[in-house]
């Protein structure tokens, strides 16, 4: 009977080890998957500054670490990229009690989000955009709080983008 017992747990262990696949897929504590342990930050960012003054102070090129609240939109969020915007944390946005069925994309608050939003792309080691969704990714939703590490890029208009290789997700 110990020899079945053996036998049967072995067999178990092989189909367990059979099953996996090649790619690290356990969850972390935040409930992202191992894929993204390059991207997201252990530890918060320390002197992040908030949106509105990363979008004044930053020049293109420049390092930068910055925090916001995830939305500005109704779709924050960049389908099959790693990559949504962010609103500055001062910005109310709107409560579930103001009639709002959609509070990240800061309707009772439209004209401070111009000044206080920034798009952030999450970027490998060669800089290009991440090519899967942030919500799986970064295991992050509308009105999360991230902190995020990158390169600021400005356009014409004055638009912040930040090519982040770190997030790090506030309490989610």
């Amino acid at each position: 009977m110990k020899m079945f017992y053996s036998m049967a747990l072995l067999g178990l262990g092989v189909v367990a080890v059979g099953c996996g696949s090649s790619q690290s897929t356990t969850a972390t504590e935040g409930g992202a998957t191992g894929d993204s342990a390059q991207y997201l930050a252990a530890s918060e960012p320390a002197d992040a500054v908030p949106v509105g003054e990363a979008r004044q102070s930053s020049e293109d090129g420049q390092e930068v670490t910055l925090v916001g609240l995830i939305g500005g939109s109704t779709e924050p969020f960049v389908d099959g990229l790693a990559a949504f915007t962010i609103v500055d944390p001062k910005v109310p946005y709107c409560a579930a009690d103001e009639g709002c069925p959609t509070p990240w994309d800061y309707c009772c608050t439209q004209d401070q989000v111009k000044e206080n939003i920034a798009t952030i792309k999450v970027v490998d080691g060669s800089g290009s955009p991440v090519a899967k969704d942030a919500r799986e990714l970064l295991a992050v939703r509308e009105l999360s709080t991230v902190v995020v590490k990158g390169t600021a890029n400005r356009d014409d208009q004055g638009n912040l983008t930040v090519s982040a290789n770190q997030v790090f997700v506030k309490g989610n």
